[in-house]
């Protein structure tokens, strides 16, 4: 098997609150190999992207973080910052959402590139730096000719591509793509999908994408990550997921998108658990119309399915670890109960 590029293993995030720790990232575990997209998925407030930030170190001041980041045998985790920020471009890439607030708009396009090349690369010359990033760009589809342009000056589409092209100057071998593509229209969005695979083509760089929207990811990823609650859920090749969704919370977000066949709405009921005070068992349980009395009691063991799928559901066993009577359905008003509890 490819060795992984970054390998996440029991990764905890904490942010600190008046009313306590919430816990943003939950004991998650993850590889990514070269020229390989993993998606992650999920709701708002489960976790995506607090994660990115996390494997990159790009976390606010006083946030806790403990487990371990794998990058090349080095765990990120507790490195210094002066050393991630050395990583942060040649190694380790970032795409932000919403470029026009990370590009600075009293800087041309030009000095962007220069800024980002000579904090690396101090001793290149004025015509190297312009040689590869109007390499940079042309991967991208922006013409020499807007090279000394201000932001203002270009489309939202336009400075996303500008945005992915500062993050590929650097050629790093892992990028995490931060919904690349929100509100964008479909014509653009779909440019910056195709950028990202001749990326990984070209380049064999791992992406890791986080998104709200099913569609890219079932287009553009290899391998998907469903995050609920700050943990994932559900977790393997992103055909079989999608074909065949073994977690009812995957399952429920598959059936709330939109496509051409669709004749009414489907939500979820509820809202995301809180993070501070979580509820018992399973944290999905009060949503979910397939809990059961154990779902309640206790947290879900990880269990790997046969096709290399991992899965947080009791409805996947292990059967030793279900109580007596574990497995009848939970009644609406028992979980209320256990909540209260």
């Amino acid at each position: 098997m490819t060795e992984p590029v970054v390998s996440v293993r029991d990764l905890r995030v904490y942010y600190g609150t008046p009313r306590g720790p919430a816990r943003a990232v939950d004991r998650v575990a993850l590889d990514i190999a070269p020229g390989e997209t993993l998606g992650v998925v999920g709701e708002s407030g489960s976790g995506k992207s607090t994660l990115g930030r996390g494997i990159l170190g790009l976390l606010p001041e006083g946030t806790g973080i403990a487990g371990e980041v794998l990058y090349q045998g080095r765990n990120l985790v507790g490195m210094s910052k002066e050393e991630l920020r050395h990583m942060r471009g040649p190694e380790l890439g970032l795409i932000f959402q919403e470029p026009m607030t990370r590009l600075n708009p009293l800087l041309r396009i030009q000095e962007h590139f220069e800024e980002t090349l000579r904090q690396h690369h101090p001793k290149l010359d004025r015509d190297e730096i312009r040689r590869r990033a109007l390499e940079a760009l042309g991967r991208t589809g922006i013409p020499p000719t807007r090279y000394k342009q201000y932001p203002h000056e270009f489309s939202g589409g336009m400075r996303q591509r500008i945005m992915i092209a500062l993050a590929l100057v650097l050629k790093p071998k892992l990028l995490i793509a931060d919904e690349p593509t929100t509100a964008l229209d479909v014509i653009v969005e779909a440019q910056i999908i195709r950028l990202l695979a001749d990326l990984k083509k070209t380049s064999g760089t791992a992406v890791m994408l986080i998104t709200h929207n099913l569609g890219i990811v079932a287009e553009a990823c290899d391998r998907v990550a469903v995050m609920y609650g700050g943990k994932i859920v559900e977790e393997g090749d992103a055909r079989k997921v999608f074909a065949n969704p073994v977690h009812p919370y995957t399952r429920e977000l598959l059936r709330s998108t939109i496509s051409l066949e669709t004749k009414s709405l489907h939500t979820i009921p509820g809202a995301p658990p809180s993070l501070i005070t979580p509820p018992p068992g399973c944290l999905f349980h009060p949503r979910c119309p397939d809990a059961m009395r154990v779902c309640a009691l206790k947290a879900p063991i990880e269990q790997r399915l046969e096709d290399g799928r991992r899965v947080q559901c009791w409805r996947h066993g292990p059967a030793e670890a279900i109580p007596d009577g574990g497995t009848e359905p939970l009644e609406r008003e028992e979980i209320a109960v256990a909540n209260e509890a």
